[in-house]
């Protein structure tokens, strides 16, 4: 009976897929994601040195997307020129999610601070979401007889333009930080751009450069006892580390606070941005993550696109108003 009835059956639905094959079909792709995305490696691209502490970010979050997407996640460094290179690559690259940009911050202030892009930063991107906030720890080598702030800045005014103050790239969150800071507590100093804080640091440790703008990551320098860490950035003191200053308790008014985030090309289906948008989001959620980026000043912060798209037009406005205040203006 059993198998009579199964072949009966079997007959019946032969019968109304011949008659409304369309019934089938919707309930096939009811029952389908929405997108399969990724069935591939995925690329994301870094536009600092390896070694850095944004590279540290974009590998814990890459990490944790390779094993929710079951999928192998690279990250793939492009440092050069302002962090445009690896921001120009992406903005030309296939709209089919597989290549990612990890934006350090730079893309809104690089509107302003360049008079000629090769791209977009509102055109030909499509925001994801927001990875993290990060506020900038101030480093000083050991050789450096500033043990304060406020010895810091008596140490720079007493040598106008001899010392150096060196960044992770010119146009970098970071260094708009040491900008605004040097224009606040009206100091002058001689900016030594790199391709990254790694290569930042290596001179920074032995004295080569005085001094450095750079995330909660290189505290282990300073905990180590290689470097010295005299203040931070952020509107208040960091949880990653209570004891050290905010710039703002030496020099009132002064707070900067950074963010990451990650975008593709524009044109990238809105399924697979969403996809990437919620996984993103999810992964940010992790406990272990977020303990992860605390511990380096780092504050876990996801998005959907739209408020990435709202977050990434108020900082274009917001560095602009910096930038021309400094009277910054690279081509």
């Amino acid at each position: 009976m059993t198998d009579m009835l199964s072949r009966r059956d079997l007959i019946v639905l032969s019968a109304a897929r011949a008659v409304m094959p369309g019934l089938f079909a919707g309930a096939a792709r009811a029952d389908t994601p929405t997108t399969a995305f990724p069935t591939r490696a995925v690329r994301i691209i870094v536009p600092v040195a390896a070694g850095g502490p944004t590279d540290i970010v974009a590998r814990t979050l890459g990490d944790k997307l390779s094993a929710m997407w079951k999928q192998q996640v690279f990250i793939e460094n492009k440092p050069g020129a302002g962090n445009n290179l690896g921001c120009e690559y992406v903005a030309r690259s296939d709209p089919d999610g597989y290549t990612v940009l990890f934006d350090p911050g730079a893309m809104a202030s690089n509107t302003s601070l360049y008079g000629k892009l090769s791209y977009d930063a509102v055109k030909d991107f499509a925001p994801v979401s927001m990875v993290a906030l990060v506020d900038y720890f101030m480093f000083v080598p050991n050789s450096s007889p500033a043990h304060t702030l406020k010895e810091f800045i008596a140490y720079v005014k007493s040598r106008p333009g001899k010392l150096t103050m060196a960044s992770p790239g010119t146009g970098s969150a970071p260094y708009l930080a040491e900008m605004s800071f040097l224009q606040m507590a009206g100091l002058k100093m001689t900016h030594v751009p790199y391709r990254g804080a790694a290569p930042a640091f290596t001179d920074l440790i032995p004295g080569r450069v005085d001094c450095y703008f750079g995330s909660g990551t290189l505290l282990s320098y300073s905990r180590s006892g290689q470097v010295r860490v005299l203040a931070v950035t952020g509107a208040k003191r960091n949880p990653a580390a209570p004891d050290v200053p905010t710039i703002g308790e030496t020099v009132p008014g002064y707070a900067v606070t950074g963010s990451q985030a990650l975008f593709v090309p524009a044109k990238t289906p809105s399924e697979i941005v969403r996809k990437m948008s919620a996984d993103t989001n999810t992964a940010l959620a992790d406990p272990a993550i977020q303990k992860k980026l605390v511990n380096a000043g780092y504050v876990a912060r996801g998005s959907t696109p739209e408020e990435l798209e709202q977050h990434l037009k108020a900082d274009i406005a917001r560095w602009g108003v910096l930038i021309k205040s400094l009277g910054i203006r690279l081509d």
